[in-house]
């Protein structure tokens, strides 16, 4: 196990969603933890809890991953790094912002790079589901995707659109930086995430986002038969420390729940909660919905790394209602409901 308060932490991203709520665990552990973030769409105040917790454990840099110098300079005396910048959001960003979401690629290569020219010893990659091939997921069958169906042994590869061949690329890349110059690292594919400091382009945060401004008709994309493994925020950062501590041959796992939720079912889960019902729902079948069905198998993080029960989506939903009621003002989320479904900012404050 890594003794993490002897440790000196790079999270790329670290102001984000999962970011920031890895670096509270990292400085909980004792480590000194620097994030590198470009505040495109995470903040400052997702830090602030962590900077009052954990006096001088905590630095903030400035500056975009795509200029080399900075990739170069932020991964100077690192030990080991938790790579999670990149441009992204939910399915509606994802499907109208291609050439966004392929700079990831340039991203990604200049923290390779700088992580292999300074010494790093170990990265640990937020990869995504979206590296299986969507011929495995659109035949309306749960069939659940293991590490093997997007291993670069294989001849049919493939990827969901722009952002998951991004993902894949990269960890194509750690691999081959590990089989040529011993570069340590782990590939973690995170399946549909979801918690507090999430922002609205996202499934789950765009129906409580709904729910909150009482929407009525109450709109849901597609036929809201489309299901995925919905993974609390606290799981995911478990199993990313995880894998740092317990893989270091560039394998790739996944992480999420096994069990699959509809649309559907998650939206009238939300309704339950908040005690409130929408008089109609509006299924939107012209806005992007992504593969019918995704649910990754978890075998591997059980037996690798040990993961055991992952948080119910009844409990999961509940903490994140309560975290987003609570934070955002029903006027400001009204004017701007439709501009954060589908563009990259940062959440609404109070």
């Amino acid at each position: 196990m890594t003794e993490w308060s002897k440790k000196r932490v790079l999270v790329t991203g670290g102001a984000s969603f999962i970011g920031s709520h890895l670096v509270e665990r990292l400085a909980q552990l004792g480590a000194h933890v620097c994030v590198a973030d470009d505040f495109s769409s995470g903040q400052i105040a997702n830090l602030q809890g962590a900077v009052d917790a954990f006096p001088g454990r905590l630095e903030v840099r400035r500056g975009d991953l795509k200029d080399r110098s900075f990739a170069n300079d932020v991964t100077k005396d690192v030990d080991r790094v938790f790579h999670l910048a990149c441009i992204h959001g939910g399915r509606g960003f994802i499907d109208t912002h291609p050439a966004d979401c392929s700079s990831n690629m340039i991203l990604d290569g200049n923290v390779i790079e700088a992580c292999k020219n300074n010494g790093v010893k170990h990265i640990t990659f937020a990869s995504s589901a979206c590296v299986y091939p969507p011929q495995f997921q659109d035949d309306g069958e749960s069939k659940l995707l293991t590490e093997e169906m997007a291993d670069p042994a294989n001849l049919w590869l493939s990827a969901d659109r722009e952002y998951g061949w991004s993902k894949l690329m990269c960890e194509m890349s750690l691999r081959a930086y590990y089989k040529q110059y011993g570069l340590k690292s782990a590939s973690c594919r995170f399946s549909t995430a979801y918690g507090p400091r999430e922002n609205e382009t996202h499934a789950i945060i765009a129906l409580i986002a709904k729910a909150f401004i009482r929407q009525d008709p109450y709109e849901i994309w597609g036929n809201g038969q489309q299901s995925r493994n919905f993974t609390y925020v606290s799981d995911i950062v478990d199993g990313i420390i995880r894998a740092s501590e317990r893989i270091s041959d560039a394998q790739a796992v996944n992480l999420g729940s096994k069990e699959l939720y509809s649309t559907n079912t998650v939206a009238h889960n939300i309704f339950e909660i908040v005690e409130w019902n929408p008089k109609n729902i509006h299924y939107n079948s012209s806005k992007p919905t992504g593969v019918f069905c995704r649910a990754t198998s978890d075998e591997k993080a059980r037996t690798l790394l040990g993961m055991g029960s992952w948080t119910p989506l009844r409990e999961g939903l509940e903490k994140t209602i309560r975290w987003y009621f609570s934070t955002h003002k029903t006027e400001d989320v009204s004017k701007r409901i439709e501009m954060l479904l589908e563009e990259r900012v940062a959440q609404v404050d109070a």
